[in-house]
């Protein structure tokens, strides 16, 4: 039987959670997703990126992709100083624009967005349905919707091995926050039933290592 879903901060907004979060190894992961999206998305035009933390993937994709600019948006206060901070220092302030943004209820238009990116923000949303229909909304019809998060363990061995295997040299704090967040993310049935309500085809959601699903997907009419 699946662990229940226990909900997690919706907004990491302390020094220490940004601080921790920021200094985490994610460099592995994050090429992975900017690679991917990039094998889905390989336009140009002004990508949406919901959830930046410290805008280490929107660096990260612009990088690879010199056609493209990002708005990225996040709602704590803590981790878009430092976005701002880590935008600066790579260089790219002309192409990246860090915004504070509420994932359940944007400001923008609808298909504002030739593509719309989101990495482990859904599994802080305490109803994702909310963050799933904002992100369909303001992308553009024919762009791509591409969204990777946690996958929520079986039981409590796999996460405490997953926690070890990933965690490994982290502090006590970091390795709390992974932990935690596992314990919120979301069953690949529960991302399936999600994506369903907006017209999309199970299939758009897969498994794409041990512990992510990914939902990509090009907006339809």
């Amino acid at each position: 039987m699946t662990l229940a879903r226990v909900l997690e901060p919706e907004v990491m907004d302390t020094p220490e959670d940004a601080h921790d979060y920021d200094t985490m190894d994610h460099t592995a992961v994050n090429r992975v997703f900017a690679a991917d999206f990039l094998a889905t998305f390989g336009g140009s035009g002004v990508v949406l990126d919901v959830g930046t933390g410290t805008a280490q993937i929107p660096i990260e994709v612009c990088r690879r992709n010199p056609d493209l600019t990002i708005v990225a948006i996040d709602l704590a206060d803590h981790m878009l100083a430092l976005a701002r901070r880590n935008i600066d220092r790579a260089g790219l302030t002309e192409r990246i624009r860090a915004e504070k943004a509420d994932g359940k209820a944007f400001a923008y238009p609808p298909g504002a967005f030739r593509a719309v990116m989101s990495n482990s923000i859904i599994h802080h949303i305490p109803d994702p349905s909310l963050c799933f229909a904002e992100m369909h909304r303001v992308c553009a019809v024919g762009g791509v919707l591409f969204v990777r998060d946690l996958v929520r363990p079986p039981d409590e061995q796999t996460l405490a091995r997953l926690v070890e295997t990933y965690t490994a040299g982290c502090n006590d704090h970091q390795r709390r926050l992974f932990s935690d967040s596992l314990r919120a993310a979301l069953t690949l049935d529960e991302v399936h039933n999600l994506v369903g309500r907006l017209g999309y085809t199970p299939d758009t959601v897969t498994m794409t290592s041990d512990r992510h699903w990914t939902w990509a997907a090009i907006r339809a009419e």
